[in-house]
């Protein structure tokens, strides 16, 4: 059975989903491309398995949490799973380059783009910071919700800094 609750957020609604569990299997934004965008007639709304992602995501959004511990249990290959495990390695307030993320991943120079690509698959946005990953010239590549909502989220973890105005 898959449950899901929203939540508002600096992004808009976020729709996060969990399996039967209670492992969150996704947290998407409003727009996110490849993404349901609503949940499935078959999907049960029940908001309890949920309190500790909305009290987490509450806090940073707030700006008083740096690290998320959650259970997790996104849906994917082998290889988006190291992608996305990757990225838990990027610390608060960082960004790398798509490059330095595929190194971390494990895989060759040549995979940029496939690791570029299971970037864009990831479903858990936020809690898998996705949006740390920027290009190689530090710009503003890439980001299922969109530049505006990465630009936040950067904003967000380097409010001193004016990075990307």
């Amino acid at each position: 059975m898959t449950r899901y609750t929203t939540m508002d957020s600096p992004l808009g609604a976020l729709l996060l989903v969990a399996d039967e569990e209670g492992r969150l299997n996704a947290v998407l934004a409003p727009g996110t491309k490849g993404q349901p965008s609503r949940p499935d007639p078959g999907w049960t709304e029940d908001p309890a398995p949920f309190a500790a992602a909305v009290e987490q995501l509450t806090a940073y959004f707030s700006g008083d949490l740096k690290e998320f511990d959650l259970p997790l249990a996104p849906q994917g290959s082998d290889f988006r799973q190291r992608v996305w495990d990757a990225l838990d390695d990027i610390p608060y307030g960082s960004t790398v380059s798509y490059g330095q993320l595929t190194a971390a991943a494990g895989q060759p120079p040549s995979a940029v783009r496939a690791v570029a690509a299971a970037i864009g698959t990831n479903p858990l946005l936020v809690i898998r910071p996705c949006h740390r990953v920027v290009g190689a010239d530090n710009s503003l590549t890439g980001f299922a919700a969109g530049l505006d909502a990465k630009r936040r989220l950067l904003e967000l973890e380097s409010p001193q800094d004016a990075l990307f105005g």
